[in-house]
């Protein structure tokens, strides 16, 4: 009987240090597994020695293939150019640095093998390997996108995940300008288990999630999974309007008995606060018209510059 294949999709961004690190790992991780395995290296622009690294290991293991974009388009785009070219029974998700555990994969394929159809990794606790300071970013990424978006997806999910084929297909339908796999991936539903894990120390390089990388990510998934920034808009507008019409009696008192409105200060501040208020507003509008506008042109999601995984 012929081995499952499973396929190991791997975004690649400056990584140089990494790659042969990981794909040692890999390698001792499926020896006494009974599965094939190909690593689909997705280098996402790369500017230092990932691309070259990897294209030696693909001349000297058959089972390592790579493609590479014309320039950085993102992970999503990463992992999304993966999925597109994989062939296997299955995919594993998982980053090149290592702090994703490779130990975690054969309780995924247990999983896999018992009926899941999407096992994915999520941070037991914060990562103790970054900053105070990025912890708690990471930390209001998740809490506000759980709040605000209308799939449940943990704290501290992450893209580390198992998917079955059936799952792949249904993916590669999609056709989203700017798709957010960890929410997808949950909203398509199938039977799905979530493992918890402590990210391992990365050990060269730095994260590429900065707090700027953070925040946009966190309006992407709210986007494209919610409306509820837009109802709250609708709430925040009513709402002030009727408080606004609590101030009428108060003019009218004021006028009849002859008492003088003063109060300068505080009518440039109320001017300010619902002038800030409406641009806030505008900017949630703007940012749905944003997505429209964007897939409206549909653009390719990434540009291919070249690839040995057809």
């Amino acid at each position: 009987m012929d081995k499952k294949m499973i396929d190991i999709i791997v975004p690649v961004f400056n990584e140089a240090d990494n790659i042969s690190l990981f794909r040692t790992a890999i390698e001792k991780t499926f020896a006494p597994l009974k599965y094939n395995y190909t690593i689909y290296f997705i280098d996402d622009g790369s500017i230092d020695e990932s691309l070259k690294i990897i294209k030696d290991f693909s001349m000297s293991y058959n089972n390592i293939k790579y493609i590479t974009f014309s320039r950085n388009f993102g992970k999503d785009a990463a992992i999304q150019a993966g999925l597109k070219y994989s062939k296997g029974d299955a995919c594993i998700m998982i980053d090149a640095d290592l702090q994703h555990p490779v130990e975690l994969i054969p309780e995924m394929i247990h999983y896999w093998e018992n009926g899941y159809d999407t096992i994915y990794a999520f941070r037991d606790k914060a990562n103790e390997h970054v900053s105070f300071a990025h912890q708690m970013s990471a930390s209001f990424f998740y809490k506000t996108l759980i709040l605000l978006s209308d799939i449940e997806i943990e704290n501290g999910a992450t893209d580390y995940r198992l998917t079955d084929r059936k799952v792949i297909d249904v993916l590669n339908n999609f056709s989203e300008n700017d798709p957010y796999f960890r929410g997808l991936t949950k909203w398509i539903g199938f039977k799905q288990k979530a493992i918890p894990y402590t990210p391992n120390k990365r050990l060269h390089g730095t994260t590429k999630y900065s707090k700027r990388a953070l925040l946009k990510l966190a309006l992407r998934g709210i986007t494209s999974f919610s409306v509820k920034p837009l109802n709250i808009a609708t709430y925040l507008g009513f709402t002030f309007s009727i408080l606004s019409l609590l101030y009428i009696p108060y003019i009218l008192y004021s006028l009849w008995f002859g008492h003088p409105i003063s109060g300068w200060a505080s009518v440039i501040a109320t001017v300010v606060f619902f002038g800030g208020l409406q641009l806030m507003i505008l900017g949630i509008i703007g940012l749905y018209l944003g997505k429209l506008f964007m897939n409206s042109k549909h653009r390719p999601h990434f540009i291919i510059s070249e690839e040995n995984a057809s």
